[in-house]
């Protein structure tokens, strides 16, 4: 005889799944943000994930991060300002910046000076001292004793060692660096090693942008194993935790990752594919047509010289390629001057369809004003001032997809994981199947509800009862069915 504590005929009911979606994840964590869901949208640079895109998800209950990286500061302190006065939780990103360490600091100070409590760090190599300046800000004991420390930071890391680095309290050589020049009191600086730098870790698996491609079934209980272990060696009076991002697009992939154990969940790629993204509407139709295997590595800009790679878009634009042979170049030559005229005469012709010394000329202007001293290392030193020329083709590319400039479809370089494919399968045939409908709170609240009734499905099936197929396999409800669960 087949038993069940909720019994079958209610599998579908609102109620029921209703109850389930408010229960996924880590109830204390939204409860520590004022969030209804444990579903946040994580930064996209360059304002992809745009003030509309933290406002959208705000208002339902969720949590975004506006996209700061590769933005002037002009922009981003308007953004701060928008949003400033919104009775909805929302955060900022901070990229690690290696090569603009000041621009780093400056964003920092930005914050700090507006009064931003949340930022998503991301992109981190290691620890920097404007990233402890920012959380230790304004730490303080309580009457009660506790440690009340105003600002939050969420790391998004794909390495465990980084990973040990943001669960443990900030380094010692830091801590003196911020006593000394009195941005912490000594005091401030001991009750620092009572707390961990960030409370969250988003495990970030196969990704769009920076990734290092970490299959997430073997990334995140690691990452969460490491919250465990780090929670008891140092006491904290504060939980950590681990959320999941990368390739979660689908239900299946959420309720994988809330039965894995996930606090919350986080998604990226999708969201470029929406509405409010700050993005163009070709790339939005790009991403429409992309399937799982539409992605490839490709040199990063901000890290060139490093080789750091990002995952892009490859379906519909050479980017990739062209992106990779000018790494390629760039290894094996000492400087502009050193390429073959052939090989010069055809990246000219091609790639940036300018002489590379108006390439330079350009570069130059605008680092004359964003960072002077990269230009007078340039002018000393021939191997990087092609790296800059060669990086100025990497960051238009990324321009050029976001504002549309059709002549340059071929150039785009649209930051995409394999998440995108997984969506779009899925929503094949439904009102999401064309980019025009997608907005990222009708996403968000379809793969939570789908998550729900995977959820729901798998505990009828643990207790013996045979489960249709179909009945975990649900397409996208429309938003006025999905109000009476998310209402």
């Amino acid at each position: 005889m087949k038993t069940c504590a909720t019994p079958a005929g209610e599998f579908e009911s609102s109620d029921g799944l209703k109850a389930i979606c408010s229960k996924l994840g880590d109830r204390d964590f939204c409860a520590d943000l004022g969030l209804r869901y444990p579903y946040l949208g994580g930064s996209m640079a360059k304002g992809i994930s745009s003030v509309a895109m933290v406002e959208e998800l705000g208002r339902a209950g969720m949590l975004g991060f506006f996209g700061a990286a590769g933005l002037p500061f002009s922009t981003v302190e308007a953004a701060v300002d928008h949003l400033s006065g919104a009775d909805f939780p929302c955060g900022f990103n901070l990229i690690h910046s290696p090569h603009e360490p000041d621009l780093e600091k400056a964003l920092a100070d930005l914050y700090l000076s507006k009064g931003v409590r949340l930022v998503e760090a991301s992109a981190f190599l290691a620890l920097t001292l404007p990233l402890v300046r920012y959380r230790l800000h304004g730490i303080h004991r309580l009457p009660d004793g506790t440690i009340c420390v105003p600002n939050r930071i969420i790391a998004k890391v794909s390495r465990e060692e980084l990973a040990e680095r943001f669960f443990s309290p900030a380094p010692e050589k830091f801590l003196r660096e911020l006593v000394a020049d009195g941005s912490l009191t000594a005091e401030q600086a001991e009750l620092s090693a009572h707390i961990p730098l960030a409370q969250e870790i988003t495990a970030e698996a196969d990704s769009g942008g920076h990734t290092d491609n970490r299959p997430a079934l073997a990334l995140f209980p690691t990452i969460q194993s490491l919250a465990i272990r780090l929670q008891a060696r140092h006491n904290y009076s504060v939980k950590l935790r681990a959320g999941l991002a990368g390739g979660i697009a689908t239900p299946s992939a959420a309720a994988a990752a809330f039965a894995m154990g996930a606090a919350y969940i986080m998604t990226g790629s999708v969201n470029q594919a929406c509405r409010e993204s700050g993005t163009s509407d070709e790339v939005r139709r790009m991403l429409a047509e992309t399937r799982q295997a539409d992605v490839s590595m490709a040199p990063a800009a901000d890290m060139f010289e490093m080789g750091v790679t990002v995952q892009v878009l490859k379906r519909g634009t050479m980017f990739p390629m062209r992106a990779a042979k000018l790494y390629e170049i760039y290894r094996a030559h000492a400087g502009l001057d050193d390429i073959p005229p052939a090989e010069r005469d055809k990246l000219e012709k091609t790639v940036f369809q300018a002489s590379l010394s108006t390439i330079w000329q350009l570069t130059r202007s605008y680092f004359l004003v964003r960072d002077p001293r990269q230009v007078e290392r340039a002018e000393r030193d021939p191997k990087h001032l092609m790296a800059l020329v060669f990086r100025w083709y990497l960051g238009q590319a990324a321009h050029w997809a976001k504002d549309g400039e059709s002549a340059r479809k071929i150039d785009y370089q649209v930051w995409c994981g394999p998440a995108m494919g997984a969506f779009n399968e899925w929503v094949t045939g439904s009102f999401l199947d064309g980019p025009d409908r997608r907005t990222v709170a009708s996403v968000a609240q379809n793969i939570l509800y789908g998550a729900a009734v995977l959820t729901r499905a798998n505990i009828l099936r643990y207790q013996g009862i045979d489960m249709a197929l179909e009945a975990s396999h649900m397409q996208p409800l429309e938003d006025t069915q999905l109000k009476e669960y998310f209402s």
